[in-house]
């Protein structure tokens, strides 16, 4: 099974691994809010982020350059959450795509390849 999102593989050319972050009860201080006696509030859970790390890999410039241009058009202006789905079909429905990082090189050898971490967030739910 590949991993996808929207049903779309954008990470199946190379290797990568899925990672949930932290989790757990969004907390602030009183100070924080503008109140200053001590104490903090829980202001329920976080929102779920899931955090994609890997490598890009293409047998030539202009087709790692395809596969950048395919994850990037993910990004939106207005998102829509779709499914995100790992390599071992553990899906997460709701997810929204909102952050892209690139590594600071492009290898190449017999192949070309970049490093990356994407991370979607269910938005607005726990």
């Amino acid at each position: 099974m590949a991993s996808s999102f929207k049903g779309i593989d954008l990470f199946g050319s190379g290797p990568h691994r899925f990672a949930l972050a932290a989790q757990g009860q969004l907390m602030l201080t009183r100070l924080e809010l503008g109140d200053v006696s001590p104490g903090t509030i829980a202001l329920g859970l976080g929102e779920l982020d899931v955090v994609v790390r890997g490598r890009l890999v293409a047998t030539s410039e202009s087709a790692l350059w395809m596969l950048r241009d395919a994850v990037v058009a993910q990004l939106q202006e207005s998102p829509t959450p779709g499914t995100l789905v790992d390599w071992h079909g553990r899906s997460w429905p709701d997810m929204t795509f909102i952050d892209w990082r690139e590594g600071d090189r492009t290898d190449r050898g017999r192949l070309r390849s970049v490093a990356y971490v994407a991370v979607f967030r269910r938005v607005g739910t726990s």
